[in-house]
Formats: structure tokens, sequence, C-alpha cells
């Protein structure tokens, strides 16, 4: 009878694939059938789209005695998820000479219900982002992810509610066109809907300052101490002096949360926040599955993942961070091929100083060998991998009625912030280097290159790195973290001061 062609698209990991859905009608006893290595879900969408179609006004396929072959093509590439839906539904009609129109430059995405209403898909940023790179400049999405897609510049999206505006759309023209910025309003208002403050902290002088450096130069950091010395809260309050993400690290963000199915609103302007309790598996925290998806080291890229009670993670958790705190990205392979997911982020680690939490303390009842044991379960290559060791001490109770009008708010401490990178930056452009942010991302020849220290000061990290048996990537971090304290004391070189300052925060000592 009768040949159309569609296109549709979805994703690989971060990488955008153009599908084409093919439909082939012809005479015969009746049959229904979808090729092309698709999953259940493409298996179902034949109900779906025979009852869309029918209750949008046309002869459902399955009223008719033909042969109905649907192909999703390259064959070679696994299918998955209903977004083909609209794209199907669309071809058979074209097939069937329902309707006509002309699909070239046209890309369909979508889910249909039974009634024919377009639902909402997964991972529509990072598609109309690839899908931008095609070439493609008409783009046809559910309207409940018209405001995230709208992320992305110079393309047109097309808000769909049903089956029946697109075609009224395409057949008479009806105009439906979306354009949708991050606005700013949105970003000023987020970065005070925050409870935890760094004002409202009573004490921990020392844990605050390591906590700004850490923010300034993109440093992991780990804070130790006994229970109810604030260490979560300190944690928790981090997020305040986060400066919020940029266009392009908004886009980068709200596509991985997209992927996931973790997006619980059109876009993410501040850095993410993720906490998995010490349970977590392997495959939730460096992320897996038969079609591997972002565990929570790459949905917090960008921002900050948080360890509460980092030596009760299960050993392999903690080896599998090796990785990502070092290369700032995560690579899963499994029988079907390789995905490799972004995962650059600020690692917080807390923790106890030994199995009950006391230490030292006299209520501590743990003998020497317990408390070897558990400082056991990390590894000096993840000691290494971790910038900074804090102390959250123990804090006195004339510290605690003090009115917490007189500590500095986060505001105060994100304008340092923000200041201290905005010099990184600046500093990486003067010498070329692209694709880095932050002292912490620097490599060895980026290092030899862009630092340069007096002779004295090198003198001074050489003999204490010596005398301290430091490794070279613990030797090349302290000029990292040196350089963050420098440029939040706005100073171009790096003096005694700092590095003496860095060198302390190597010191595990619990």
């Amino acid at each position: 009878m009768s040949i159309s062609k569609i296109y549709s698209a979805q994703l690989s990991g971060f990488d955008t694939h153009i599908i084409n859905i093919e439909v082939d009608l012809s005479n015969g006893l009746h049959s229904f059938s979808i090729v092309g290595l698709g999953d259940k879900a493409i298996e179902e969408s034949k109900d779906r789209i025979s009852a869309a179609i029918k209750n949008t006004g046309f002869t459902s396929p399955k009223q008719k005695n033909q042969k109905v072959i649907i192909s999703l093509a390259p064959a070679d590439i696994r299918k998955e998820g209903p977004s083909f839906d609209l794209g199907m539904a669309l071809a058979y009609l074209c097939a069937s000479g329902d309707i006509d129109f002309n699909p070239e430059g046209k890309i369909f995405i979508g889910e249909l219900s039974l009634e024919g209403k377009v639902r909402k898909v997964s991972g529509i940023l990072p598609l109309v982002y690839g899908l931008k790179k095609y070439g493609y400049k008409e783009i046809y999405i559910p309207k409940e992810n018209a405001e995230e897609a709208g992320l992305v510049k110079d393309i047109s999206i097309y808000p769909i509610e049903s089956l029946d505006q697109i075609i009224g759309h395409l057949i008479e023209r009806k105009n439906c066109q979306i354009s949708i910025q991050p606005n700013t309003k949105i970003i000023e208002k987020e970065n005070n809907i925050y409870k935890d403050n760094f004002n409202v902290i009573q004490g921990q002088e020392q844990a605050k300052r390591a906590l700004e450096i850490a923010a300034a130069g993109g440093h992991n950091i780990a804070m130790y101490g006994p229970p109810g010395t604030g260490k979560t809260m300190l944690a928790k309050a981090f997020q305040t002096i986060m400066p919020s993400l940029n266009e392009e690290e908004v886009i980068e963000v709200t596509s991985i949360h997209s992927i996931a199915k973790t997006l619980d609103r059109s876009f993410i302007t501040r850095p993410p926040f993720r906490s998995p309790h010490h349970t977590s598996s392997y495959a939730s925290l460096i992320g897996g599955g038969p079609f591997p998806r972002p565990g929570e080291v790459s949905l917090a890229h960008r921002g900050i993942l948080f360890l509460d009670e980092f030596p009760e993670f299960d050993k392999k958790v903690i080896e599998s961070l090796r990785q990502p705190l070092e290369d700032y990205s995560i690579t899963i392979s499994r029988a079907r091929g390789s995905l490799t997911f972004p995962a650059k982020c600020i690692l917080i680690a807390s923790m106890n100083p030994c199995p009950c939490g006391y230490g030292k303390d006299r209520r501590c009842i743990c003998n020497e060998k317990d408390i070897n044991n558990y400082h056991k379960k990390i590894s000096g290559p993840i000691i290494d991998r971790i910038d900074m060791w804090v102390p959250v001490s123990k804090i006195e109770y004339d510290k605690l009625s003090s009115k917490s009008s007189e500590n500095e708010n986060s505001e105060t401490i994100r304008k340092r912030v923000e200041t201290a990178r905005t010099l990184q930056i600046e500093r990486f452009i003067k010498n070329g280097v692209k694709n880095i942010k932050y002292n912490s991302e620097m490599t060895v020849s980026n290092i030899e290159n862009i630092i340069k220290l007096e002779k004295d000061v090198s003198e001074l990290l050489k003999s204490s790195t010596k005398r301290l048996e430091l490794s070279a990537r613990a030797y090349h971090r302290i000029i990292k973290l040196a350089r963050t304290i420098a440029d939040l004391d706005n100073l171009k070189e790096i003096n005694k001061n700092h590095i003496l300052e860095a060198i302390q925060y190597r010191q595990k000592g619990f």
C-alpha cells in the first residue's frame, strides 16, 4: 500500500542518536509488528498508539485488515522507552494517507496516552542539545518538557499536548513554538532557600575556614570528630557558600538529572547536594545497570557529594571513588559497551575518630585494634586524594549560647569564594588553559607552567614533604591548595604562610 518515514532520537549515555521511524503498510491478514531491537516499552507501543489514533478521530491500525511493520533504524542500536510513540503514530498516519506533511528537518519525541495526550519523557535536555549539533531546527516534544528544553538556544521548540494538536499544527500550521531561557530571578531566589547558614553554626572557625577554601578551589575535604560537634550541619551549610551555576553548567547538570529521571523541576540552577546513606551499593554510588545510568557521584556533578560516616561505607564503594576524584569522570563498562559520565564534584566526607565515636575522650570504649581496623577502612590512595583533613572538636557551652548574629553569614563568605574563583578563571585564560575553572583541576603540567614558587617557599615545601613522607600526588595537591588560599587573600604569589596552612590540612591526625 504505502510507506512513510519520520525522525526521532534517543540517548546513549550523553550521545544523541537519530532514529528513523519507517512504516510499511500492505494488504493481508491483520498483523502489527515493531522491529529494530526495541525493549518491552516499545513492544507495548502498539497498543498505545492504536488507541491514541482511534481516540483522535482516525481509524485505528487494529481496525483494518492490513499488515503493519514499523522499523526503528539503525537496527543495531538498542531502543529504550516510550519516547518513540509520537513519531510512530505520525508515521502510521502518513503511510495510511490520513495526513500529509514534509518531515524533513523535524524531530518528534513523546509518549502517548490512550486518549492521545502527549506525556513527559526523560533526558529531553541532552537530546535537544545533541539535535542542535546535528543541525535540526524543529523539535516537537511534550509540553511538560518545554521549559527544560528551552535552555538550548537557537532552536525552535514546539510543545505538544496531544496528537490532535500536533496534527493541527503540521497540517494547518497552527503555531505552538516556544523559547524559554533561565530566569535570573529564579537563580537569585534559590540562593536564599536553604535553612542552614554559616551564621547559625557556633564555633568551629577552623572547619568554616577550611570549607571556604574547599568551595573556592573545588577541593575535597574530610571532617573528623566526635558525634554532635556539627559535622553534618557544616556540610549542609556548605551549599550556601557555593556560587550559582552559570548557563553552561545549568545545562550540564540538568542534563544529568534528566537522564537519571531525578529532575523534579525544569532546570537546576544551584550546585546539587547529594548525600547517599552509608549502606548505598556500589552501583547506586558509581552508576550502572544493564543500560548504565548515572550514580550519586555523577548526580553531584558541579556540586557536593557528602558521605557521612565515611568509613561505614563498603570498602569496594570507597575504593571506587579513586577514578572520579582524580579524573572527574566515571567510565562504566558493560557487555554492550562503555559509557562515561562526568563526575566533577567536591567530596565532603565526615567521620568519627573511632568506632564508638569518642576517640580520646574518657567515654571511648574502643581498644587499639578496633581503632586501627576502623582507620584501615580508608586506604592510602583515598587519603591522598582528599586535600583537606579537618578536626571538628567539641564546642564549649559558652559558645553555644552566644548570638548567631555575631557570626559571619553565608552570603559574605560566598562573595569571597566568587572573587577567588574569578581570579582562577582569569589566570587560566591568561595562560591559554581551556576547560579548567578551579585550582583543584590543574594537572602537573599546568602547575609547572602557571605556578612559580619563590626559592624560599619551594625549599619549605620540599623539606616539609620529605619530613612528612608525602607522595608526589600530595605534593602537587599542597601547591594547588596553597594557590587557592592565596587567591582568597587576593595575592598573586604564594608565600610561606599559604604553604604552611595547606600542609596543616594534609595532617590527618585523627
